[in-house]
């Protein structure tokens, strides 16, 4: 009976828990909207709206069906960097899974960081500290290319301007313990994490969405070096699940990307 478990796997996930059965829901009703239209969502007591209703729906799927970012602590009031945190999908769940936390959500793109803000206020959730500026390895500022929905990038091929930066370093070291670092910000990872790689030993849960850009280095053995230098026990994910690799070398017919990444980082 194996070809039957074969053939019945996917819809038994799509359908074996609640979050999932949510998901399918939703593409049910939103998965036909136009791409790249301002579309307001609803979802498990929530109100958002989104500057894409596909990309809202893949980041429901690894949210808050898949769990991605679920994590457990002891702390009364764990502390949260959630950087790249677009329109809020992943503060929302961090202030589920940990009501209490202190969380910090840093959003490059001023667009999206302005949707986040109207989407947390709509959402009641009043205590979270947004800083609209970009992750980066200092406070000069960036260039910075946008791109619709949450594909914004210092790689971006669209027209470039200058936005703001923090140095992530800094931030890092104002802290005692960083129960979760989230860092997902479209390529920056690589030049941020090399500079953060001597003040992460207090930082106990790290997630990294990596990405390879074509024509630029790779630069996945430095980022797990980093990961294996701190102490982290890893795990390396991705979605991809390419056919024909060695003759398909673009990540699902991106033209900039060719690999993408999620590794995930804890302490035993």
């Amino acid at each position: 009976m194996y070809w039957l478990r074969y053939l019945l796997k996917e819809p038994y996930h799509a359908l074996s828990s609640a979050p999932n059965r949510e998901f399918m829901g939703l593409l049910f009703k939103y998965g036909n909207r136009p791409r790249y239209q301002l579309t307001e969502v609803a979802f498990n007591g929530f109100r958002l709206n989104v500057p894409d209703a596909m990309s809202f729906l893949w980041q429901h799927k690894e949210i808050f069906a898949d769990e991605f970012y679920y994590f457990e602590t002891t702390q009364p009031q764990p502390v949260i960097f959630d950087c790249g945190a677009n329109i809020g999908m992943s503060v929302l769940y961090f202030k589920k899974l940990y009501p209490h936390a202190r969380l910090l959500a840093f959003e490059a793109e001023p667009a999206i960081a302005s949707l986040l803000r109207r989407n947390l206020e709509a959402n009641g959730v009043n205590d979270v500290e947004i800083i609209d500026k970009a992750v980066w390895t200092n406070e000069d500022g960036i260039w910075f290319g946008s791109e619709s929905a949450d594909s914004s990038s210092i790689y971006s091929t669209s027209q470039k301007r200058k936005i703001d930066s923090i140095r992530l370093k800094g931030y890092l070291k104002k802290e005692t313990r960083i129960d979760f670092l989230k860092i997902d910000i479209e390529g920056a990872e690589i030049d941020v994490l090399n500079d953060c790689r001597g003040s992460l030993a207090h930082v106990q849960n790290l997630f990294v969405e990596f990405h390879s850009y074509i024509g630029n280095p790779q630069g996945l053995a430095d980022v797990v070096k980093i990961f294996e230098e701190n102490g982290f026990r890893y795990y390396i994910d991705t979605n991809q699940h390419r056919l024909r690799p060695f003759v398909n070398h673009r990540y699902r017919g991106n033209d900039v990307m060719d690999l993408q990444l999620n590794i995930f980082g804890w302490r035993e």
